[in-house]
């Protein structure tokens, strides 16, 4: 059996901060058994990850399906990587010309903390869509990428046919969960997080965003590889977003492509209230709140999502 991805000592930090983590109690009752736990059996990634540097920065990204479909493009979310994708990425294989990147500073993508803001992080995305000659995109970003498909929309020379956001920072004030209420507003909880370390920043947020999903060993191990190291480094992205927002915030209203909301319904991170307001701000949008479902919704509900995904492409962005 693979190596325990986590070990003794992530799972021990882990705990620790689970006790004292007010929303772990609320979802106890809701979680199935293996839900967040790590799973042993070989996961065959269909998602093959490739490296390119770009703008002096070695990025990690995947390409495939069939290249006549509609171009999605999925950007990483946090504690993960695009490998979290690859359920979704099979699935529509014979449906969509896909793209998926690690964000830089985020999986296992190069990037310092001049990385760490969503200005930064369009403007990357925009040299990236750039260099590979996309357009007409359909842009699936959850949680860290949510303000970086955001940014980019409003402030840059898009590309972008439609986007696909949720559990992610955009409105203000943001309905946040006691963990990132700690990483935005205390230096001592940040210094907690960079100290325990990779391991028990991906073991508490699986028990906090999964109520239903088992991660296999080897994703795991490769989201712990991704932020080996760096867990300082994104805190500050967390101490930065509510400045952040203020980019985005104001102009919600003049966002006129077709958006599609998603959320889990036990966010613990983000509550699904940041998406109802979001819903209410955008002149173009549509919501989707996932039953019984944890922040990572991608996976926690990959069925649903990737049906979504597929019939959004398929036209269902258009308005009636």
């Amino acid at each position: 059996m693979q190596k325990d991805p986590i070990g003794v000592l992530g799972r021990l930090n882990a705990a620790s901060l689970m006790m004292i983590t007010p929303e772990f109690y609320k979802l106890w009752s809701r979680r199935s058994k293996e839900a967040g736990k790590v799973n042993y059996d070989p996961a065959n990634f269909m998602m093959k990850p490739k490296y390119m540097s770009l703008d002096g920065v070695k990025i990690r990204y995947a390409t495939g399906g069939n290249v006549d479909g509609p171009t999605v493009l999925f950007l990483s979310p946090l504690p993960q990587s695009i490998l979290c994708y690859d359920k979704t990425w099979s699935a529509l294989s014979a449906t969509a010309n896909m793209i998926a990147l690690d964000l830089p500073g985020f999986g296992k993508s190069e990037g310092g903390v001049s990385y760490m803001t969503f200005k930064a992080q369009s403007a990357f995305l925009q040299k990236f869509i750039k260099e590979l000659d996309m357009s007409d995109i359909h842009i699936v970003a959850p949680d860290v990428g949510m303000p970086v498909a955001l940014h980019y929309v409003l402030h840059r020379d898009h590309k972008a046919k439609s986007i696909l956001i949720g559990a992610g920072p955009s409105v203000l004030p943001s309905a946040d969960g006691s963990l990132v209420r700690k990483m935005i507003h205390s230096r001592f909880w940040r210094f907690v997080f960079k100290m325990t370390g990779a391991p028990a920043f991906i073991a508490g947020a699986n028990q906090l965003g999964y109520l239903n999903y088992s991660p296999s060993a080897e994703e795991v191990s490769d989201y712990a590889a991704s932020y080996s190291g760096r867990i300082g480094q994104v805190t500050k992205w967390f101490k930065g977003y509510p400045i952040g927002c203020k980019d985005i915030h104001p102009h919600l209203d003049d966002i006129n492509i077709p958006v599609h909301i998603l959320w889990g319904e036990q966010d613990a991170f983000l509550k699904a209230d940041n998406g109802e307001q979001l819903h209410s701000r955008l002149p173009n949008s549509s919501l989707t709140i996932f039953k019984d479902c944890g922040h990572f919704f991608y996976q926690d509900k990959c069925f649903e999502f990737t049906q979504l995904i597929k019939s959004w492409i398929k036209g269902g962005y258009k308005p009636d």
